[in-house]
Order: structure tokens, then C-alpha cells, then sequence
């Protein structure tokens, strides 16, 4: 793996800089999220103790800005097209929502569009602790979707203490990015847990083994937007049940919802 990195040129440090220019990057990229409108599908799949597929759900929404928050609304349940009256029930919860906000004081909007930004903003923090919380190395380059990348990987760092609650799961997960060359985004991720995850007051737990596949896509210019995730894992909520369960979302249709509330084609 050394000798990968030096036939680049770049040394761990370079690979640790070239991760933190990316995660920056990330975060901006989060926030502008909040101007778009898209399209996303997921499947989940159940597994049983064997391995087998017990069960399959397949859904699509589409997410639209409703005065500078997203709702969702549902498409498609089970893989079909929902019926005429509940196309009819989502668009009036559309419209109950629309009819709430516009009764907001100044005042009532500010906090609330305030609160929204410091949930977008704490949900991606965590992701600013990988630089300082992980080794890495340059594995070579390769070419994804067309984009010349750098393949980095990432070990848990010895010694490093989370800061955070949200960084505890950190040094339990080992993983590798593709970091696109020309503008220091995220091409694709892949992690995997080495250690089992706990979640809230211990009452979810995932297994060693977990894997996550994450994949970006530039979208108008200079932005990079999700593209595709993959999760695959197995573990317990709470003390009895235990679940074994994959899931794939796939976005697609990103518009830009502009202030005058028309949503615009926009150019890839």
C-alpha cells in the first residue's frame, strides 16, 4: 500500500489534507442541499436467520422546499403508483402545511427556519472529526463515472478520543474514499464496521461487519449531490428483536427551487 502512494507522489499527510478539503466540501454541500427539490427511491430488503429474504418494500417520494423546509411527499408505495385518493390525501397535507407556515409571525419563522439550520448543521458535524480521528493513505487513483480520483483509505487512529457523542462510532469503522481530483469532492465512499455500534440509551445495536456505500454526483456546475446509498448490516433493538436488513435509495431529478417558488430544470 506505501509503495501505492509514493508511485502518486503523496504522502499520509497529503492524503490527510486532500480528506480534509473533501469533508469541507461536504458540509457546503449539505447546506446548499436545502435549495433543491428531488426525486428518491428506496428498496429495503428483511432477511431471516438464514440469510433468506423474508420481505421487500419498495417506495419513492419526492421532497420539495416548503417555505425553507423540505417535506416529503409520497410517489409510490409497494413499487406502484399510490391510487387517486391517496395522491388526493398527500397533496391536501401538502397544502395544510403550506396554509400553517403562511400564518407564522416574523418572528415565529425566524426561530423556526434557526432551529432547522442547527439540526441540518449538527447532523453533518461529526463527519468534520474523520481528518483528526483516522491514518490515512493514498491506495492509487482509478476513474469513477468519469471523474479522475484518488482512492484513500482510512484506519481508526490509535489513541484518538472522540470529542463528541456523535464521534464515539468513529474508531469503530475503517473505510475508503474516492476524492475527485480536479475539485476535492466525494466520488464514492465505502465503510464498514470493525466494532459493534451502539445507538441512543443502548437500545439499538449494529454488528461488526456493516457496510455502507455512498456515491455523489455533480449537479448544476460546482455541486455535488447524493447519488446512490447501499447499507447492508445486522444487529438488535432493544434486548429481544433482532433485525438483519439492507436498503438502497437512489436520488435522482434535482431541481432548484428558486425564491419565487417556480421549480426550474436544471442543467447538468
Amino acid at each position: 500500500m506505501a509503495a501505492a502512494g509514493l508511485a502518486t507522489g503523496l504522502t499520509a499527510e497529503d492524503a490527510r489534507e486532500i480528506v480534509r478539503k473533501s469533508v469541507e466540501l461536504d458540509q457546503a454541500n449539505w447546506l446548499r442541499m436545502k435549495d433543491y427539490t428531488w426525486v428518491a427511491r428506496s428498496t429495503q430488503r428483511h432477511f431471516d436467520s438464514e440469510g433468506k429474504v423474508k420481505s421487500v418494500e419498495r417506495s419513492a417520494w419526492e421532497t420539495v422546499m416548503v417555505d425553507g423546509e423540505p417535506y416529503r411527499r409520497m410517489l409510490e408505495r409497494n413499487g406502484q403508483t399510490l391510487p387517486p385518493a391517496e395522491q388526493k390525501k398527500q397533496q391536501e397535507k401538502l397544502d395544510k402545511s403550506v396554509a400553517r407556515l403562511a400564518r407564522e409571525t416574523p418572528e415565529e419563522k425566524r426561530r423556526r427556519l434557526a432551529d432547522y439550520e442547527m439540526r441540518r448543521r449538527k447532523e453533518r458535524e461529526f463527519l468534520l472529526r474523520i481528518p483528526e480521528a483516522y491514518d490515512f493513505r493514498i491506495e492509487g487513483e482509478a476513474q469513477v463515472d468519469g471523474h479522475d480520483a484518488w482512492v484513500i483509505a482510512g484506519s481508526s487512529k490509535a489513541g484518538y478520543r472522540p470529542k463528541d457523542r456523535d464521534a464515539k462510532a468513529l474508531p469503530k469503522i475503517r473505510g475508503k474514499i474516492w476524492v475527485d481530483k480536479s475539485s476535492y469532492q466525494w466520488v464514492r465512499l465505502e465503510a464498514e464496521t470493525t466494532e459493534t455500534i451502539a445507538f441512543g440509551l443502548f437500545l439499538a445495536r449494529l454488528n461488526p461487519g456493516a457496510r455502507l456505500v455512498f456515491e455523489q454526483t455533480r449537479v448544476g456546475g460546482e455541486l455535488w449531490l447524493p447519488k446512490r446509498m447501499y447499507m447492508k448490516g445486522a444487529g438488535r433493538l432493544g434486548l429481544i428483536v433482532k433485525i438483519a436488513m439492507d436498503e438502497e435509495i437512489a436520488w435522482s431529478d434535482y431541481r432548484r427551487f428558486q425564491v419565487d417558488s417556480k421549480v426550474v430544470p436544471l442543467a447538468r
